[in-house]
């Protein structure tokens, strides 16, 4: 085998190694959107009061307002749900303009473990911050009750 053969195969191998991470991430994506839609259908059906999201700056560095209503899903506020069941990460790099006139939120591909690579003990999986939101949720919407799955302490 050459030189060239090997990191032929290398590069190939890192190529089918992405792939294999990005369709990986794609479904944790669908599962964490599908809960996120449930627990959004669930909440209004049983009227939790939803509140208007306002975006924190990189590091304290001021707030905005902004025109998406929904739940906050970590106690530091920086995740919420929308009552659209869509998944919005509330820091942003934020202007003096921005925080003047609010700030226009797009969604987010929506994990199933909030605050993941993070330090120790800043981590919960989306299943237990949907139940601290609303205990039982899962069992109020229409799905199954399979989509959270997962341990659900804190």
């Amino acid at each position: 085998m050459t030189d060239s053969d090997w990191a032929a195969r290398r590069t190939e191998a890192a190529r089918e190694h992405e792939r294999r991470l990005q369709a990986r991430k794609a479904a944790e994506n669908e599962r964490a959107g599908a809960m996120l839609r449930e627990f959004a259908a669930a909440a209004t059906a049983a009227a939790v009061p939803v509140e208007d999201f306002v975006v924190r700056g990189y590091g304290g560095r001021g707030s905005a307002r902004s025109a998406v209503r929904g739940w906050y899903l970590r106690l530091d506020r920086t995740a919420g749900v929308g009552t659209d069941g869509a998944f919005y990460v509330l820091t942003a790099p934020l202007s003096v303009l921005d925080r003047v006139r609010g700030v226009r939120l797009s969604p987010s591909p929506a994990p199933l473990v909030l605050g993941a690579g993070g330090r120790d003990g800043d981590s919960i999986d989306l299943s237990a911050a949907l139940d601290r939101l609303l205990p039982g949720w899962s069992e109020l919407g229409s799905g199954d009750g399979d989509a959270a799955g997962e341990s659900h302490g804190d």
